[in-house]
């Protein structure tokens, strides 16, 4: 009589079943409040970055339809006007990004702090 006994561990499919297994089994609170904490973190420079960073690409398309206006089209004051506005717009996008940085987090820096506090004493 052969009885063989045969076993097979795979390392992928066993993180597979632990991540849809996680996907069903309640939350700890605790983490819950460090996912919380994490994409509040997160939220502070995407929405100074993205309109800092249309302001600085608007502002070089408008410099670069000045220089075309001053060396292609010889529009000379057209262009320079252009120009300066173009210019004008590049170096008021990091300052944006800046600004709006700083009132982002005074605006959920309350909201940090706690989660912070509450994770720490646990």
């Amino acid at each position: 009589m052969s009885e063989n006994f045969e076993y097979s561990y795979s390392a992928e499919r066993q993180s597979e079943i632990d991540a849809i297994r996680k996907k069903y089994l309640p939350q700890n609170e605790q983490e819950d409040k460090m996912e919380q904490l994490r994409k509040l973190d997160g939220s502070v420079g995407t929405r100074a970055l993205i309109a800092s960073m249309a302001l600085g690409i608007v502002s070089a398309l408008i410099f670069g339809v000045g220089m075309c206006c001053f060396l292609v089209w010889s529009l000379w004051v057209l262009g320079a006007l252009l120009c300066v506005a173009g210019i004008i717009g590049m170096l008021v996008a990091p300052w944006l990004y800046r600004k709006m940085v700083e009132k982002r987090k005074a605006e959920i820096a309350p909201e940090i702090l706690r989660l912070t506090e509450e994770l720490s004493q646990k």
